[in-house]
């Protein structure tokens, strides 16, 4: 599905350069659940926002379904966001003066969508994630769990390809930190949803089937979870953090 090719990043001007991102490379299988862990200024969210074309490389390629996204036409990209890619952010984003429903379904009524394919897309959504009856509730009236599943429902609900989640349990309790990270294996269990995740958390990225370590802006190690159990995993994980050096909770 997504496929990241030797991509660089640089910042700042001729004689004061850092370079955030050093030829990068790694691909994404459709239906996978992949989480990216670093240190801060490892590179981890620059990454990310470049995948998101919130950004743009200064070299490489990203290509998702075989489309490059780096070379997309600037006004293209806002539908190509809209129609191909799925956000989760940790503060949600979700508009106050709109409903549950509406926030879930705003790209779909951005993209034209026939008002009745928007409900029916919402409410099929919403009840797979277990908020169908809390759609027609303003979001400061729902609980922090349900903000982020309300938007984890409207980051799929157009039928998005790739679902990009930047610390999304960074605003919750480990509760509802819980609740999410399980809502999201159910995603890519049941719904196939591949997910793409940044954490600097070790027990959220314990979730994923596979973690790539970001150091000083390139891939430092890869685990693959395989048939171990999630506590093993994070055990796995938290090696791996304090052979990147540092103190281990400056990263998890």
């Amino acid at each position: 599905m997504l496929q990241v090719q030797n991509i660089e990043k640089y910042y700042g001007s001729k004689n004061n350069v850092t370079k955030a991102l050093d030829r990068v490379s790694f691909t994404v299988e459709d239906g996978e659940f992949i989480t990216i862990m670093g240190a801060s200024g490892s590179g981890k969210t620059t990454l990310l926002n470049c995948i998101a074309t919130i950004d743009t490389v200064s070299a490489g390629d990203i290509l998702l379904n075989g489309e490059s996204v780096a070379k997309l036409p600037a006004g293209e990209l806002a539908r190509f966001r809209r129609e191909r890619l799925g956000f989760v952010f940790q503060d949600f984003n979700l508009l106050d003066t709109l409903t549950i429903e509406e926030n879930i379904g705003l790209a779909l009524s951005l993209n034209h969508t026939d008002a009745n394919t928007v409900q029916d897309r919402v409410k099929e959504t919403a009840g797979k994630l277990g908020i169908a009856d809390i759609l027609a509730k303003f979001p400061y009236q729902v609980s922090g769990g349900q903000k982020q599943r309300a938007a984890c429902a409207r980051a799929i609900v157009a039928g998005q390809s790739l679902l990009l989640a930047d610390e999304p349990t960074g605003a919750l309790d480990s509760r509802a930190s819980k609740n999410l990270l399980e809502i999201m294996t159910q995603m890519n269990r049941d719904m196939h949803t591949t997910i793409l995740m940044v954490t600097h958390d070790a027990y959220s990225a314990s979730y994923a089937k596979r973690i790539l370590f970001l150091k000083d802006g390139r891939l430092f190690n890869e685990l693959l979870r395989g048939g171990r159990s999630r506590s093993e995993f994070y055990h796995e994980i938290l090696d791996v953090l304090a052979a990147l050096g540092g103190d281990i909770s400056d990263v998890i």
